[in-house]
C-alpha cells in the first residue's frame, strides 16, 4: 500500500515501528536521491527481477535532516520488509539498519527485516535486580558452539550450531556452578557460516544460526522452556511467542533472571564486518564507491578485517548509541563489554564512548559497562568524563599473564626457578584503577584459547604440556584458579574452564575436536572433581564478604619455598580470610604463617580434597589450625600449618 505521513515527524523512532494499523519506517540515508519501502507483493517482484523499481508512491519522505521516514499501512508484526535506496552512485534494494529481526534465509536477494513489536514478549522476571558491579562472577560463553543436544540428548554441535533455548535448558547448570552473570560473545547476525561473532553487519538483529526454526527441535525446546518457567510458578510461553528470533534471545534473558543470572553483551564498536553485501551497511546511500569514507558508515581505515566507523559523524554515533540502549531496553539485559575500545579512541572516538556510557548509564545505572581497553593510560577507561572515558570497569590483564607465566614456569618441574614477586605485585597493585571491583580478572578468555591464535592454551595444558590431564596439570591449575577466585576484582571464567578442559575451542561447528568435552564429567573422574572444586570455591567467594571487597595484602612471599600468602578483610570489620597456595611438589609440614588475628582458624577450604573427591589422604589442617607463635609477616601472632603438595588452602576466623 502508498506510503503516507501518519506518525512521521523527526521524533519517529528509527527503524520499524508497529502501531495498530501499519507501522513507521525511518532511516538514516542522507545522500540519496530518494528511499522508498519495499513490502508485501514488491519483495516477490524485487526478488524474482533485477530490473525491478518501486513505484513512487512507496517513496518515503524526506525530512531535512538527511533521514526518511514513512507510515505503510498494513505492516504488521512479522511481516517482512526492505528499503529500496535511490543514490548518486546506483540502485538497489538494502536491509534496515535498525531492524530487529532478518527472515530465517540465506543473503538477499532472499533475506529481508522482520517487523517486530519491541512490547510483544511476556515477560516474567518482573523483581530481577542484577548483582552489585563486585559481586559479579561472570561466565564468557559462545552461543554456536557451548552447548547443544538432538531429542535423544546426544551432542548437537556437529549437526547444528548451539542456539539461544540450548543455552536456556542449561542455566540451572550455571547457577549451581555458583555464576551470577554469563557474558555473551557477540550474538548480532554476522555473514559467514561460523564466527566468533566480532564481524557482525546487522546491529540490531540476533543472528539466526543461534534461532532455532519451528520443528521437532523448537517443540522440544518450548516445551523444556514451560518447563523451567513452571518451576518459578510462572507461566508458560505459546509456539507463537517463543518463534521468532528477538523472542528466543529474550527468552534466554528472561529465565537467566529467574536463575539470578545476569546476562552481558560483547557489543563491537571499533569496527563492522567485514563480509558486507550489496543490502548492508556498506555504501547504504549509495554513493559513488571510489571513495571508502563516502561509505556512509565507516571511514578508509580497516581492522580485523572489517571497517572503522566513522565516529565524527552525529548519525553514526547516534547508531551506536541508539545500540547499545537498545539492548538494554528491549532485552533487558545487564550490561556491556565493549570490544577493542583503544580501537575507538585511537580513530577519533574518544567523544563517542563519553557519550554511550553516559546514555548508557542514564538508561540504566544498575547495567555494569566494561571496557576491552589496552591503551597505556589504563585508569583513563574508567575515570569519568571530561578526563575519562566513563566506563564502570575494565579487563586487567596483569594477574592473568603473571598467573599464566607463573604456570609456564611450574611445568619445569620441581627443579624449575619459580617467581611468585610478580603474583604479589598484581595483587597488591592496581595501576592506578581506583577499585578492585572495577577490574575483571581471568585465566582464560575467547583470546587466550582459541585454536586459531598463536600460542593459544587452556589452563591444564600450560601446567603440563606433555599430559594435561595429569595429577602435576590437576594440581598446579587449582592452585592458580584459587588465587584468581580470591583475588580482588571481578573474576571470569571462560566455558569449559570449570570441568578443566584442555582443548583450545573453535567457532567452527564443523571441527568437533574443538568442542567442550562434557561427557568427560561423566566419564572422567579428574574433570568432574573439578567442577566440585570450582564450584566450591565460587560458592565460598559468595559466602566471604572479604573476598568481593577491597583490601588484599600479600603479608608472605617465599619464591624459594614456592608458597604465597593473601590476606583479605573488610575494613572496619574484620571477616578476615587467609589464602595459602603452594605450587612445591611436596607437602610441607609445620611452616610457620602469620595470621592478622589470634585464636582458631578454620580451614573451609583445602584443593587437595578435590583430587579424587573426596580424597581420603588429603593433606590439611584437620578443619582448623591455633595461633600458638609468636609475631611474624607483620603480624603480632602466627601458626604453623600443613600445606598439600601443589595445593591451596583457604582460613577463616
Amino acid at each position: 500500500m502508498p506510503v503516507t505521513d501518519r506518525f512521521v515527524d523527526k521524533t519517529t523512532p528509527f527503524g520499524a515501528t508497529p502501531h495498530p494499523d501499519g507501522a513507521t519506517l525511518r532511516v538514516w540515508a542522507p545522500n540519496a536521491r530518494g528511499v522508498y519501502a519495499v513490502t508485501g507483493g514488491d519483495l516477490a517482484k524485487l526478488r524474482a527481477s533485477s530490473d525491478w523499481r518501486p513505484a513512487v508512491p512507496n517513496r518515503l519522505l524526506a525530512l531535512g535532516d538527511g533521514t526518511w521516514a514513512g507510515f505503510v499501512p498494513g505492516l504488521a508484526d512479522g511481516a517482512e520488509y526492505m528499503f529500496w535506496v535511490d543514490g548518486q552512485g546506483n540502485q538497489g534494494a538494502k536491509r534496515d539498519p535498525y531492524a530487529r529481526e532478518l527472515t530465517l534465509q540465506p543473503p538477499f536477494p532472499k533475506s529481508g527485516c522482520v517487523v517486530r513489536d519491541p512490547g510483544a514478549y511476556p515477560w516474567r522476571a518482573h523483581d530481577w535486580q542484577p548483582p552489585a558491579f563486585r559481586d559479579l562472577v561472570i561466565y564468557q560463553l559462545h552461543i554456536g558452539t557451548w552447548y547443544a543436544v538432538d531429542a535423544a540428548g546426544n551432542d548437537a554441535r556437529g549437526s547444528r550450531p548451539g542456539t539461544f533455548l540450548d543455552v536456556a535448558a542449561r542455566l540451572s547448570y550455571l547457577r549451581e556452578l555458583g555464576i551470577n552473570a554469563i557474558q555473551l560473545l557477540p550474538v548480532q547476525e554476522y555473514p559467514t557460516q561460523f564466527s566468533l561473532g566480532y564481524n557482525g553487519v546487522d546491529y540490531f538483529s540476533p543472528e539466526n544460526d543461534y534461532v532455532l526454526a519451528q520443528g521437532a527441535e523448537f517443540d522440544r525446546h518450548l516445551a523444556q522452556v514451560n518447563r523451567l518457567f513452571a518451576g518459578f510458578d510462572q507461566p508458560g510461553l505459546t509456539a507463537g511467542q517463543l518463534q521468532p528470533g528477538a523472542n528466543q534471545l529474550k527468552c534466554l534473558v528472561d529465565l537467566a533472571h529467574l536463575h539470578g543470572i545476569a546476562v552481558i553483551l560483547d557489543l563491537v564498536y571499533n569496527h563492522a564486518g567485514g563480509g558486507f553485501d550489496d543490502s548492508s551497511l556498506w555504501f547504504f546511500d549509495r554513493q559513488p564507491s571510489g571513495n571508502l569514507n563516502h561509505s556512509l558508515y565507516f571511514t578508509d581505515h580497516g581492522w580485523a578485517g572489517g571497517e572503522v566507523f566513522a565516529y565524527w559523524n552525529e548519525g553514526v554515533r547516534r547508531f551506536l548509541i541508539d545500540n547499545a540502549e537498545f539492548f538494554l531496553r528491549e532485552y533487558r539485559t545487564d550490561g556491556i563489554r565493549y570490544d577493542e575500545v583503544r580501537v575507538i579512541e585511537n580513530e577519533g572516538g574518544r567523544a563517542l564512548c563519553q557519550d554511550i556510557t553516559a546514555s548508557v548509564r542514564d538508561a540504566n545505572p544498575a547495567a555494569i559497562q566494561i571496557a576491552e581497553y589496552w591503551n597505556p593510560d589504563r585508569p583513563s577507561a574508567v575515570a569519568p568524563a571530561p578526563g575519562g572515558l566513563g566506563f564502570d570497569a575494565e579487563l586487567g590483564d596483569g594477574l592473568r599473564d603473571a598467573l599464566r607465566s607463573l604456570l609456564g614456569q611450574a611445568s619445569g618441574g620441581e627443579e624449575a626457578v619459580l617467581d611468585l614477586n610478580p603474583i604479589a605485585a598484581e595483587l597488591q597493585d592496581r595501576h592506578g584503577i581506583p577499585d578492585a571491583w572495577r577490574l575483571v580478572q581471568c585465566l582464560e578468555n575467547q583470546d587466550l584459547t582459541y585454536a586459531g591464535h598463536d600460542g593459544a592454551s587452556r589452563i591444564p595444558t600450560l601446567a603440563d604440556a606433555a599430559d594435561p590431564s595429569s595429577w602435576y596439570a590437576r594440581s598446579r591449575s587449582r592452585v592458580v584458579t584459587t588465587l584468581l577466585l580470591t583475588a580482588p576484582g571481578i573474576p571470569m571464567l571462560f566455558m569449559g574452564q570449570e570441568i578443566l578442559e584442555d582443548k583450545p575451542w573453535s567457532d567452527d561447528r564443523n571441527n568437533p575436536a574443538t568442542f567442550i568435552w562434557w561427557d568427560g564429567v561423566d566419564e572422567e573422574p579428574a574433570m568432574r572433581d573439578f567442577l566440585r572444586f570450582t564450584s566450591d570455591l565460587l560458592h565460598l567467594r559468595h559466602d566471604q564478604p572479604a573476598l568481593r571487597g577491597e583490601s588484599v595484602r600479600v603479608p608472605h612471599v617465599n619464591s624459594f619455598e614456592r608458597v604465597i600468602v593473601v590476606h583479605r578483610w573488610i575494613e572496619d570489620e574484620g571477616s578476615d580470610v587467609v589464602i595459602v597456595a603452594s605450587l612445591d611438589e611436596q607437602p610441607k609440614h609445620r611452616y610457620q604463617i602469620g595470621l592478622p588475628v589470634s585464636g582458631i582458624w578454620r580451614e573451609v577450604f583445602n584443593s587437595d580434597a578435590y583430587d579424587g573427591f573426596p580424597n581420603p589422604g588429603t593433606v590439611g589442617n584437620g578443619g582448623q589450625v591455633a595461633t600458638q607463635g609468636g609475631p611474624l609477616d607483620g603480624f603480632a601472632q602466627s601458626a604453623w600449618i600443613t600445606i598439600p603438595a601443589n595445593g591451596a588452602l583457604v582460613f577463616v576466623r
